[in-house]
């Protein structure tokens, strides 16, 4: 079997000293479709970490066939806990899992919502929409990780992170998305926690056969609302909006308080800035930072 293997896929392999797993993935695509009665198509493009492929299942049904890198594993089984406990409201539906062989078989659906929705503003609500139907009751044994657990986890990464790259944003803004952390970890809280997907972007948000969107690429977290919609503050640059206003409508349009709101947005901000900066994707992450930075002022 020839497969179509996207330079952002191979790259990260090759640069994580996995190459190896290039010459075995034509057999392991090869045996999932024997096993799941699949024909293939073609390679789909947009993201690094797994090959995505479309695929037929049992001659009708339209999919994506999921395979991730190695060390993508953890990764994927939240995605997949996260589409099982969606089951198909809100999020692409999970039709097979195979984990040892770090496959997803998933529902195929159409184009992004940023290739369908013109106006940003619509798209920022739609998406508030498309989230908020995937948001429910979720406790801890189905071992997804909390909102308090990525708050540790983007403290101790911060500081890293603005070293690695040389410092690129202003110390004040590190100190105000750390003071953000620490008040995002201490509002955890068991009891309201839900399900979140924790990237929620016009690129993750495609279109159903019925004109609705369900999201993709789940991060799979138990945490309060206001995560996910933080992602959508984070900042969008060149779209030229006053951010802290559009904090103030999507919070009255979920519900939500706009400080949780808000800091979430602040943390997704520096934290996405830093790390698209630390793997080179330019110049989104400097647009990120100088946004920070200006916000922090």
């Amino acid at each position: 079997m020839t497969l179509d293997i996207p330079d952002e896929v191979r790259n990260k392999v090759v640069a994580e000293g996995n190459a190896s797993w290039l010459d075995e993935l034509p057999s392991v695509v090869e045996s999932l479709a024997r096993d799941w009665s699949l024909t293939l198509g073609a390679t789909l493009r947009g993201g690094h970490a797994a090959l995505a492929v479309e695929a037929t299942l049992t001659g009708t049904t339209a999919a994506v066939l999921k395979v991730g890198v190695p060390g993508a594993r953890r990764e994927l089984a939240r995605e997949a806990a996260a589409l099982r406990l969606a089951d198909g409201d809100g999020y692409a539906g999970l039709l097979r899992e195979d984990l040892d062989r770090d496959a997803l078989l998933l529902e195929r659906l159409g184009a992004a919502m940023s290739d369908v929705v013109p106006d940003p503003a619509t798209r920022h609500d739609l998406l508030c929409d498309v989230a908020a139907r995937g948001w429910r009751p979720v406790g801890p044994g189905v071992g997804l990780p909390t909102g308090a657990d990525v708050a540790r986890r983007y403290a101790d990464l911060l500081p890293r992170l603005w070293e690695e790259t040389g410092r690129a944003c202003s110390p004040e803004t590190v100190e105000d998305a750390l003071a953000c952390l620490e008040r995002r970890r201490r509002a955890h809280d068991d009891r309201r926690a839900v399900l979140v997907h924790g990237d929620v972007h016009e690129l993750n948000a495609l279109q159903a056969a019925d004109g609705t969107f369900k999201l993709i690429d789940p991060d799979g977290l138990r945490a309060e609302p206001a995560y996910d919609v933080g992602t959508l503050v984070r900042c969008n640059p060149g779209y030229g909006d006053d951010l802290r206003a559009r904090t103030r409508r999507l919070a009255a349009r979920t519900g939500l308080e706009t400080t949780a709101i808000w800091e979430w947005g602040t943390i997704h901000r520096v934290i996405s800035g830093l790390y698209s900066r630390s793997i080179g994707f330019q110049p989104f992450g400097d647009l990120l930072l100088a946004e920070a930075d200006r916000l922090t002022a």
